[in-house]
């Protein structure tokens, strides 16, 4: 089709959009659908290191972020070394945080990336050569061998309505047009790519190097000053050398598309299969007019020690260690990044309640924003409606964190009540006339 503004329009018209369904109150679960942000997870394959077996199939097989729409492509890792950029004067965009932990990296090599700036660099090559971007949006359009798209995908986890559909075809309503325009805002543009590196390392050598550090601080302090000093230093080391800690560094890309972008896909590439077109199929094969774009990183590290008290086996507590020091880097992202916020539905009104907790990494005194999904009448387009804030009640957040133990309540235990029944919600104050089906964002 020549014309990308009739495309705009038929397409629009195949797209109804229909409102957030709630809960009805006394429901025991909350029946919403929601529009997620979607995500990709490709591991960084690491070099050996420590029971690298154990901690690779601990990431496989740990489960995926509930919060997020699942948009695996098919590859879920690939070899850094393999993707050399020796010699390049490409800028590589990392995150400028900086504090012990990069210190320590530098000092031991146990984070394997410095600063990040080198496998930022090995990513944006990876991205552009696997045309990644590509591949998410051929995801997104239910891509076929023959190089045709459809709308199923973005209509299934928009919440379009297949009634409205037939009725917006049927009286010809160029509001489909604003359906497809929201459809790009809402969720293609939302959508994730978290590039992971583990490593499993001995404290020892961290250890020495805190040591050396502190002693090389305090050699300006005298005779006394420094041997009191030193005595300090060693005995931190005697206390830290034992054991192991898991080391995770995660990079978060997110695909560009916008108007501009969108316009450019549905005039060159897009067809259904009525309109097959084998030039068309091959010119989005080696397209490259789609990208990602870098929106920052973080770093966890997890303490590892095996104790004989431990119900658990030594992989098994390496295995838990590896998952939740993950998980510390997903709530780090969430908080930094304001684009990587996942929305979660509030689970009650009456009482306050979500599902989110010590996995998400939320703290007593926590905001979050009350949000409720409206479409605006006149433009066809779905907006947020803030209806007020709550906080985070530190005596009473869920323990969600991966392969918590049978029966251990949370960190916090709900003193108002003195129950000693695991919680299975987190609960906030503040507001009234809240609803379950709202949905909640996290805001500083």
């Amino acid at each position: 089709m020549k014309n990308p503004q009739k495309l705009f329009v038929l397409l629009g018209l195949l797209m109804g959009f229909s409102t957030l369904v709630k809960a009805q109150a006394g429901d025991t679960e909350s029946a919403v659908k929601y529009r997620r942000n979607s995500l990709h997870l490709i591991l960084l394959e690491s070099e050996d290191f420590p029971r690298k077996e154990t901690v690779m199939k601990a990431y496989s097989n740990a489960p995926f972020p509930e919060k997020y729409n699942n948009h695996s492509i098919g590859f879920n890792s690939f070899d850094p070394t393999q993707y050399s950029v020796t010699g390049t004067t490409q800028t590589a965009a990392v995150s400028s945080k900086k504090g012990m932990f990069s210190s320590l990296t530098a000092v031991t090599g146990a984070g394997g990336d410095g600063d990040g700036s080198e496998m930022s660099l090995v990513i944006n090559k990876f991205i552009k050569e696997k045309k990644l971007a590509n591949q998410l949006i051929a995801k997104w359009f239910d891509r076929q061998p023959d190089g045709s798209f459809d709308m199923k995908l973005v209509a299934e986890r928009g919440s379009y309505n297949a009634s409205e559909m037939e009725a917006n075809i049927a009286k010809g309503s160029a509001r489909g047009t604003a359906s497809l325009a929201d459809a790009g805002e809402e969720l293609i543009k939302n959508t994730f790519v978290v590039f992971t590196k583990l490593k499993f390392v001995s404290n020892e050598p961290i250890a020495a190097a805190i040591r050396i550090a502190a002693k090389t601080q305090t050699s300006k302090l005298g005779t006394l000053g420094q041997m009191l000093a030193d005595k300090a230093a060693d005995a931190v080391y005697n206390k830290t050398k034992e054991g192991y800690s898991v080391w995770t560094t995660s990079y978060l890309y997110r695909l560009k598309w916008n108007d501009t972008t969108a316009a450019v896909f549905y005039d060159k590439y897009w067809m259904d299969k009525k309109s097959l077109n084998a030039k068309k199929k091959e010119a989005f094969n080696n397209a490259t007019d789609f990208d990602m774009e870098f929106v920052g990183s973080e770093k966890s590290s997890t303490l590892v020690t095996f104790s004989l008290k431990s119900k658990r086996t030594e992989d098994e507590i390496v295995e838990l260690a590896t998952v939740r020091n993950v998980d510390n880097v997903f709530a780090k992202l969430q908080k930094e990044y304001d684009v990587f916020k996942p929305k979660t539905p509030l689970y009650s009104g009456d009482p306050i309640t979500a599902k989110i907790g010590l996995k998400e990494g939320i703290e007593g005194g926590d905001r979050f924003e009350v949000l409720e999904q409206t479409l605006d009448p006149k433009t066809g387009l779905t907006s947020y409606v803030r209806k007020g804030i709550i906080t985070v009640d530190k005596n009473s957040i869920w323990d969600n964190r991966y392969n918590a133990a049978e029966g251990e309540i949370s960190e916090k235990e709900d003193k108002k009540s003195k129950s000693k029944t695991p919680l299975d919600r987190t609960t906030f104050k503040g507001g009234k006339n809240f609803a379950a089906g709202m949905l909640i964002r996290q805001i500083k």
